[in-house]
């Protein structure tokens, strides 16, 4: 609340205004105030049964009153919030006037106990996942078997409102993720790719009209492995960044832009944190992704090692092969990949065919799921 509230002075003030309040705090004010109100009628209870030894202690109606009314749902928004919050404050620690108001105007503040905002900030995830712990707690010390089996119900609710919350966290910080990788990685039209293709500049337009930007936007698609590798062509070494998702794997060339990342024109643009760090800080020093060749479906992806005798002969470094098929087990195109340490490049190569694996799998129970009639199925 000082970093809050403080912030809020300075705003009155026409001081740090493009900083948005809601990204860094969501709704801490609502979730303070029903805390604080929880906590006050639980213990006026524990108080009043021990001052008054006849007084029975009743905490089924104060329990049903916040756990099936607003407490979880409070915490489920603030948390959801928070990994957005996180890299939004990353983002703007970089610049020299919120420093001053993090630093001097709250880290000062004793009641900080020398805590920096990050560290306050997970706070309420942290209460949220011990709620269950003082259910339980009270469950065990419950004489009454009717309100033993209330309280017992109302803990699996919120440990199931937390596992339902995880799995939405997990599919928030996705959807950010790929809706960053989209502004990154560039699709230039197949004419700019390959001067084989000509097209006239009067076809051009209904050609792009069939954009490929939209293949990151899948709700179910992951990316697995990510990280920077060489290409080996035949004339020269290209610095390439590979994206490994769960249903192909793409290559791109890196490329840098003189502009920094989030201008001062467009405002200060955060960088997701579930990126790689390395993928991160060339984002922020304004490269991007261009995709140098179709992405390659796993199940038409041979990978292959290279042999080190070959090391010295063709002067190759820690090199595997990729080799991309059509649907007639043609080969189409060939890629001479070196790692930066044998390590990595069988961290690369396991993972691919762990990939390729995963993949076979899931579509070989889809198909056999689809021979099957649902009589059969339920059967088995």
């Amino acid at each position: 609340k000082i970093f809050m509230n403080t912030l809020k002075y300075l705003q009155s003030n026409e001081f740090l205004l493009d900083v948005d309040l809601w990204r860094l705090f969501a709704n801490l004010e609502e979730l303070n105030k029903i805390s604080l109100t929880f906590l006050k009628t639980f213990f006026e209870t524990v108080k009043e049964h021990v001052s008054k030894a006849d007084s029975p202690m009743d905490f089924s109606s104060i329990l049903r009153k916040f756990f099936q009314g607003d407490l979880c749902q409070t915490h489920q928004i603030y948390c959801l919030n928070y990994t957005s919050a996180v890299f939004y404050l990353e983002n703007l620690r970089q610049r020299e006037d919120f420093g001053i108001y993090l630093k001097q105007w709250c880290e000062q503040n004793e009641q900080c106990k020398r805590l920096h905002l990050p560290e306050l900030l997970v706070t309420p995830l942290h209460r949220l996942t011990r709620y269950p712990l003082l259910l339980n707690n009270i469950w065990k010390r419950s004489t009454d078997e009717t309100e033993k089996g209330f309280i017992w119900s109302l803990k699996e609710k919120v440990e199931k409102s937390i596992r339902d919350l995880e799995g939405k966290v997990k599919w928030l910080d996705n959807f950010q993720k790929f809706r960053q990788l989209q502004e990154v990685i560039i699709w230039p039209q197949v004419w700019d790719r390959d001067k084989r293709f000509f097209v006239p500049e009067c076809l051009k337009q209904s050609l792009r009209e069939n954009s490929s930007e939209n293949i990151l936007s899948s709700a179910n698609r992951l990316l697995l492995h990510e990280g920077r590798l060489t290409l080996a062509e035949s004339t020269r070494l290209l610095d390439v960044y590979l994206f490994l998702f769960n249903d192909f794997l793409l290559i791109t060339k890196i490329k840098r832009n003189k502009k920094k990342y989030g201008g001062s024109d467009t405002g200060l643009i955060p960088v997701c944190p579930s990126l790689t760090p390395e993928l991160q800080s060339f984002i922020k020093e304004g490269g991007f992704c261009t995709v140098l060749d179709q992405p390659i479906p796993l199940d038409r992806l041979t990978l292959k090692n290279v042999d080190p005798i070959h090391v010295t002969v063709f002067s190759l470094r820690n090199a595997f092969l990729i080799q991309h098929e059509n649907r007639y087990r043609q080969c189409i195109a060939v890629f001479l990949l070196q790692a930066q340490t044998e390590t990595a490049k069988k961290t690369w190569m396991s993972r691919i065919e762990m990939a390729i694996s995963d993949y076979t799998m899931q579509h070989e129970t889809k198909k056999s799921t689809a021979f099957c009639s649902p009589a059969e199925s339920s059967e088995i």
